[in-house]
């Protein structure tokens, strides 16, 4: 069997001598290789019998490149290529140089719309594209019924706009569309969008939307499950309405003029929180019981203090608690309050400046004594140059906090472990008080 000419994607009947627009044998990445051939031509005729439609689910399963290369050589596949189920159209993918907006536009014009259920278009090493692309784009995937949609726009100067537009998804795609992921443009949803009943997943990145249109759009979207908000620099109130009942995740992370996280949704389990601290209100609170919070600014932070001053207002039942600070200025302090619930504890002390000489790493135990049930313990430090006080030039008068019995605590791990004073206070206040203590592991770091 020799192989064919690639053929041509478009409507017309494959003919000996057309060139697909993937597939230049010029230099292309799609082009057929002597190597591709050699292996094609044997796959080829042991699947050529097949019955089609156990050709398009074997094509359905390859990865994109791959599936493309044998679209060019065969007939059948050829077919199943036009009703390929998954398009992952970015640059790393495509393997493409050049115009990478003609070629996506020429293989979305080129699909069939019959079988689309995955479309993903990353542009943001392109120039500005032309809003017409993009809405022709939309409309091919809504008509193709599509259930997930992830589309970034290209990078611009902040003062310009890449407008996503609203209006090509109102043709009934708000039926099918179960996860939506978009970044780097001006997102503007109206009440005109509709009722979003098969949502489960919505992502926002480096999106400019005002605080009612979101909110807007959330009360259309009762479906959802997981919720993520970040770099939005428009929101400045984060409402999530009570409607939504299946919610699980919400992560909101580096939305520079946040000031309020208002959240109503009664089921919410996992929480992730990046930036700036805000106020943050939980109507249902209880069932809170994931929590990550990292400060990426250098700094007086803070964030270790705000989860143990703040953190159980808005989770008092949380059982895993990950904190990541870049430079805590004020020592944690002794409460009356408890974790009754948190079993996993991790707090990272890293940053680009050394954690402030003020700062009592001993005061971290307010943490293992606030938390009965805690099972596992890690601490991450940097220290590049050692300010605090060392234990190696003063070993005399270690100080010893009143007996704590932390009979739950199990593993311990300590990274960036050095010779600061309170440091080593710190550890020894845990194997002096954690009777059930199975691991204790103290390391440098390196990084």
């Amino acid at each position: 069997m020799q192989m064919q000419d690639p053929p041509p994607l478009t409507g017309e009947t494959p003919d000996r001598g057309s060139i697909a627009p993937i597939c230049n044998p010029k230099g292309s990445p799609w082009q057929q290789d002597d190597d591709f051939q050699s292996d094609c031509v044997e796959a080829i005729r042991s699947l050529g019998d097949l019955p089609e439609d156990i050709c398009r689910r074997i094509h359905a399963r390859m990865p994109l490149r791959d599936a493309a290369r044998l679209a060019c050589v065969s007939h059948k596949f050829w077919r199943s290529w036009r009703c390929y189920p998954k398009l992952d159209l970015r640059q790393e993918t495509l393997g493409l140089n050049g115009d990478l907006i003609s070629k996506v536009d020429s293989i979305l014009k080129n699909h069939s719309g019959v079988g689309l259920k995955e479309l993903n278009i990353e542009l943001s090493s392109c120039d500005k594209v032309d809003s017409c692309y993009i809405s022709s784009w939309l409309r091919i995937a809504v008509t193709a019924g599509i259930e997930e949609l992830s589309f970034f726009l290209p990078h611009i100067p902040e003062e310009e706009e890449n407008y996503f537009p609203c209006s090509p998804l109102l043709n009934g795609s708000e039926n099918s569309i179960r996860y939506l992921d978009i970044g780097i443009c001006a997102f503007r949803p109206t009440a005109g969008l509709g009722h979003w009943s098969s949502l489960t997943r919505l992502y926002l990145s480096n999106v400019r939307v005002a605080d009612d249109e979101l909110e807007g759009l959330l009360y259309s979207s009762d479906a959802l499950e997981h919720l993520g908000v970040l770099n939005c620099p428009e929101i400045v109130c984060l409402k999530i309405p009570c409607l939504l009942q299946r919610l699980r995740l919400l992560t909101v992370s580096l939305c520079r003029n946040l000031q309020v996280i208002d959240c109503n949704a009664p089921n919410i389990s996992i929480f992730h929180f990046s930036g700036s601290l805000v106020s943050i209100f939980f109507e249902s609170a209880l069932q809170v019981k994931n929590v990550e919070m990292d400060c990426l600014e250098s700094g007086q932070s803070n964030i270790v203090l705000h989860a143990r001053t703040k953190l159980l207002s808005y989770a008092p039942n949380v059982e895993t608690l990950a904190i990541s600070s870049p430079n805590e200025m004020i020592s944690t302090p002794m409460l009356p309050s408890k974790f009754l619930c948190l079993k996993y504890l991790h707090i990272s002390l890293i940053g680009d400046e050394a954690i402030s000489p003020a700062y009592d790493y001993l005061s971290l135990a307010s943490f293992l004594e606030a938390s009965p049930c805690l099972e596992t313990f890690i601490l991450e430090v940097r220290q590049p140059y050692m300010k605090h006080d060392s234990v190696v030039e003063d070993s005399s008068h270690l100080r010893w906090l009143p007996q704590q019995r932390h009979n739950s605590l199990k593993s311990v791990t300590i990274v960036g472990f050095c010779s600061a004073k309170s440091l080593v206070e710190l550890t020894c206040h845990i194997v002096e008080n954690a009777a059930s203590l199975e691991r204790l592991t103290l390391d440098q770091y390196f990084k």
